[in-house]
């Protein structure tokens, strides 16, 4: 275990190939990211033509984002033990593969899991990726490489908001899946020649499948106790039984680590404050953003009764606003420190989804989420920054694994509640549901605003760390 300060990897040689490998790895990532908010537009189009419930459909979202934060540290403990460009190339066969059987579903069980199989594959892919990128680059360069990795994350999740929706009132929803397809093949085989061979990380050790097993059935307890929250009861004997449930099965996992000879993740790493605070902040930004897209999705095509482009084109100043709110707290987030570029931007956040808590109509939706999602683009780059303060390269991958895990639980949270919470306004015709949803999602920034308070460290991050932003 590494101490508070970030230690600098060993120099190696350049390879003349780097940048063209950087650029179609981001070009994977970006499909994996894309995935979480892409089919937020094609939801109640999907439900319509397959006959999927409520609940149903929120495992559409749920079964992808769980799979992909589930397996992460597996996928990412794969990559040390059997080297990177292995993991890379499956994570990327499995996944475009998958893509392939959910466009062609014609059922909900093939439609779940497909998407459950894109989970998998995005789960090696991702953190193998990074990896590759962490060993290819030294220095400044990694520096910028890092840079250019973090702006998939915020663009992906926007853009997939946009793109689900000409491609739904387009060639069709299954499309949206369909274009990871030659994306996939493309990618695949000239990585198959650009990457290098390399040797793993590790000579010894094995996967911790049980571990990875543990906290993913876990976090699909609580999300299932959550989705079905709204129809039981908050307080009710079966959902309070399943959350215990989850309780129960995350105490067995982290026994687990404690006696395994080979651990999914050392525990000790989570005792740090910056790792404990950026955690946090990462959990409750991306719950905010896949809430806002899932309850402004819905309010728009089933409520208003738009259409899927025109959904799809007024969330494009959702998209640039998290976009400009990232890049600003990026840039003065060095002089500020972490801490006050979390509080402002979970307040911005906050102000903004109360608008349409408080005022309907299609205007106080994209204004409201629009201002909000600039705000959660501050809180991303917080949370990230904060993660990486007392990180080394060495632990930079296990770090990457946990930060990207508690995005993907994030969302999984994010949609499960809101869905519970709006549950009369997605079935019905009535705007109740929807003001509650907005509602509980501003209560949750502005707490999270003051908690960040007490929970963010007020040292400023490095300059090393903020190019790790996610």
């Amino acid at each position: 275990m590494s101490g508070p300060t970030m230690e600098e990897p060993p120099a190696t040689a350049a390879d003349p190939r780097r940048w063209r490998m950087l650029g179609l790895l981001a070009v994977a990532q970006f499909m994996l990211i894309l995935d979480v908010t892409v089919v937020a537009i094609a939801l109640p189009h999907i439900g319509t033509d397959l006959g999927l419930e409520r609940d149903t459909l929120t495992w559409v979202v749920s079964a992808y984002t769980l799979m992909f934060g589930g397996l992460m540290l597996l996928g990412g403990r794969a990559s040390d033990l059997f080297g990177s460009r292995k993991v890379v190339l499956a994570g990327l066969l499995v996944f475009t593969a998958a893509s392939l059987v959910t466009g062609l579903a014609n059922s909900a069980e093939l439609l779940i899991g497909g998407r459950i199989a894109q989970g998998v594959g995005a789960a090696m892919l991702s953190p193998a990726a990074l990896s590759t990128v962490t060993k290819t680059f030294d220095g400044d360069e990694r520096n910028k490489a890092l840079g250019i990795w973090s702006a998939i994350g915020g663009g992906g999740s926007a853009i997939g908001v946009l793109l689900g929706g000409v491609l739904t009132a387009g060639p069709g929803w299954q499309w949206v899946f369909y274009v990871n397809v030659p994306i996939g093949v493309i990618v695949f085989a000239i990585l198959l020649k650009l990457l290098p061979a390399d040797r793993p990380a590790e000579s010894q050790g094995r996967l911790d499948v049980p571990g990875a097993i543990l906290v993913t059935a876990g976090t699909g307890t609580a999300i299932y106790a959550l989705i079905d929250a709204g129809d039981r009861g908050w307080l009710s004997v079966a959902t309070l039984g399943t959350l215990a449930g989850a309780v129960v099965l995350y105490a067995a996992f982290a026994w687990l680590q404690n006696v395994v000879r080979s651990p999914l993740m050392d525990l000790r790493i989570l005792t740090r404050r910056p790792v404990t605070a950026g955690t946090f902040l990462i959990l409750v930004a991306t719950a905010l953003m896949i809430a806002i897209f899932f309850l402004g999705s819905f309010y728009l095509q089933h409520y208003k009764g738009y259409g899927a482009l025109r959904t799809g084109l007024l969330f494009l100043p959702i998209a640039v606003l998290t976009i400009i709110g990232a890049q600003v707290s990026g840039q003065v987030i060095g002089k500020a420190g972490a801490r006050p570029v979390a509080m402002i931007g979970l307040t911005i956040a906050a102000l903004g989804i109360a608008v349409p808590a408080l005022w309907e109509g299609a205007a106080m939706v994209v204004i409201g989420t629009s201002v909000g999602a600039g705000g959660i683009g501050a809180a991303f780059v917080a949370a990230s920054t904060t993660t990486f303060a007392q990180i080394d390269y060495r632990e930079a991958g296990l770090a990457s694994g946990i930060l990207s895990t508690f995005h993907e639980f994030g969302a999984s949270i994010g949609v499960a509640v809101v869905s519970s919470i709006a549950a009369a306004s997605l079935a019905g015709t009535v705007s109740t549901g929807f003001s509650r949803g907005f509602t509980f999602a501003a209560v949750t920034a502005a707490a999270a605003a003051i908690l960040a308070l007490v929970v963010v460290p007020s040292a400023k991050p490095s300059t090393g760390a903020a190019a790790h932003a996610h």
